[in-house]
């Protein structure tokens, strides 16, 4: 006897019953196989020429193995500098997704739900909501398989959204860090930074008038009643100033901050940088002796340089911070802050950063994710673009 095959299709399929048609909204899953589609790479390129939709099935989840539903994936610019091959962190090149040559899935960023585990999984079971421990995993898919070293697991997901615990690892977690490890701000002291409006810009306004810090806030010029939109929604976070790049580079800066900080006698001790260039040096010469300005980016290109006089006769220190590094290193600290920063979410005393949802479900088109995804770096967005997943 012929053994009994049962396909597994790639496309939504129809059926019919005594009433007429039924269409699923995705595929059937034969056997307990998990059908899923991934945003992946075969080289390194820019997005629109090297991303393509892939499809294949996941095998149930079996000894220590466990398989994971995404809930919202964000898009971060590390993540198309990932794609480009310009990152110092590589995306994970495999065969296992049912291909001869390898692919790599992009993203790094997100929030999955469990939805099976093997009998050997210890930790987490169907329902608990995880992240990803490192960078690489690649988050722009629909479903994964994988092990529970490869997991950090929320201990509380009741209050908070996919969004927000989708989010929380790399921004504000970048945020939390420079302004805690590098100088020890007290209460009535100053930060100024580059790039407030930036998720980790609007994290760190937040938590530093959560801990009693006072900030200056420079934004890149634009229309007017399109400033005085963003100056205002930056205040309601928190922010003390918020001044354009342009006014910040002017010679009139100097007696500015002198009012701000009440002559000096309120130091500036911190500065954070995620553009480079000759506004680095601006911001360096209105901190107080002893200071740090940590770097975090450089999205002008342009280089950090380093007058001599700030180093000999202010004892300023430059020093830069990757939160991947950090957190490959400290995974149980990293956890801990996690949930201090959902906790803040819980008591609403932690706003979300804007998004521009994309809806992603089943049928969604490899064209309509891969655009939004191109113009991650383009123009001034209205929101951090995340993935949110709907019937896949």
């Amino acid at each position: 006897m012929r053994p009994l095959r049962i396909a597994i299709p790639s496309k939504p399929s129809h059926t019919y019953l005594q009433h007429g048609p039924i269409r699923f909204q995705r595929p059937i899953s034969a056997y307990g196989y998990e059908q899923a589609k991934a945003l992946v790479i075969r080289k390194y390129g820019e997005p629109k020429d090297v991303l393509s939709l892939h499809s294949h099935s996941i095998s149930p989840a079996h000894s220590n193995l466990l398989t994971i539903r995404f809930l919202a994936s964000p898009i971060n610019p590390a993540d198309i500098n990932q794609i480009q091959g310009t990152y110092p962190s590589k995306p994970t090149f495999t065969t296992a997704l049912s291909t001869s040559d390898p692919i790599a899935v992009g993203g790094n960023e997100g929030v999955a739900e469990v939805l099976s585990a093997g009998e050997k999984v210890k930790t987490l079971k169907k329902g608990d909501w995880v992240v990803m421990k490192r960078q690489g995993f690649g988050t722009w898919r629909t479903h994964a398989q994988t092990t529970e070293d490869m997991l950090v697991k929320l201990d509380n997901k009741e209050g908070i959204t996919p969004i927000q615990a989708g989010t929380v690892s790399v921004n504000p977690g970048t945020a939390y860090r420079m302004l805690k490890d590098f100088v020890q701000l007290q209460p009535r002291q100053w930060f100024v930074q580059n790039g407030a409006n930036s998720g980790v810009g609007r994290a760190a306004i937040q938590l530093g008038r959560l801990w009693g810090y006072k900030s200056i806030n420079i934004v890149r010029d634009r229309p007017a009643e399109e400033l005085e939109s963003l100056k205002s929604e930056l205040r309601e976070l928190g922010a003390d100033v918020v001044v354009t790049d342009k006014d910040f580079e002017s010679k009139e800066i100097k007696d500015r901050v002198a009012e701000w900080t009440n002559g000096g006698r309120e130091p500036i001790r911190l500065g954070l940088n995620c553009v480079g260039g000759k506004q680095v040096n601006a911001m360096a010469k209105i901190l107080a002796p002893s200071s740090s300005v940590v770097t975090y980016g450089g999205m002008s290109k342009q280089p950090v340089t380093v007058p001599t006089g700030l180093l000999i006769f202010k004892d300023i220190s430059f020093d830069g911070f990757w939160m991947s590094r950090w957190s490959d290193q400290n995974p149980e600290e990293k956890k801990a802050m996690m949930e201090e920063m959902l906790q803040l979410c819980r008591e609403g005393k932690f706003k979300d950063v804007p998004v521009d949802e994309i809806k992603w479900d089943w049928d969604t088109k490899a064209e309509s994710l891969i655009d939004v995804i191109a113009g991650t770096l383009e123009g001034f967005r209205k929101g951090k673009g995340i993935f949110i997943f709907g019937n896949t």
